[in-house]
C-alpha cells in the first residue's frame, strides 16, 4: 500500500512540475532575427540591409552590442516585438 501511495504522489508531483514549466514558458515573447550588413549605427538604432529592405531596429543601454560594430559589418540582430501603445477603436455602425 505504501508503494502505491508513493508512486501516486510522485506522479502527481511530476505532473505539477510539468504544468508549472509550461506556464513559465508561455509568457515569453517570440524572438526574431535579421542578418545582413550594417548600413547605419546610432546610439539608439542599428540599420541592417536585408535584400532590398532596410531594417531599422531600436536599441538601448540594455542591448548587448560589441564595441567594434561599424557600417559594413555583417551582423545578426535578435529582437522581440513589444507593444508601445494600444488603442481601442469602436466597431463601424455601432450606435451610442
Amino acid at each position: 500500500m505504501k508503494t502505491i501511495a508513493q508512486t501516486t504522489r510522485c506522479a502527481l508531483c511530476a505532473t505539477l512540475l510539468m504544468l508549472c514549466a509550461e506556464v513559465a514558458f508561455a509568457g515569453d515573447a517570440k524572438t526574431y532575427q535579421v542578418t545582413g550588413p550594417v548600413i547605419a549605427v546610432t546610439p539608439t538604432t542599428i540599420t541592417v540591409q536585408k535584400g532590398q529592405d532596410k531594417w531599422e531596429i531600436n536599441r538601448d543601454a540594455n542591448t548587448k552590442t560589441p564595441a567594434d560594430i561599424k557600417v559594413g559589418s555583417k551582423v545578426t540582430v535578435y529582437y522581440t516585438m513589444t507593444a508601445t501603445d494600444i488603442e481601442v477603436k469602436s466597431a463601424k455602425g455601432s450606435s451610442k
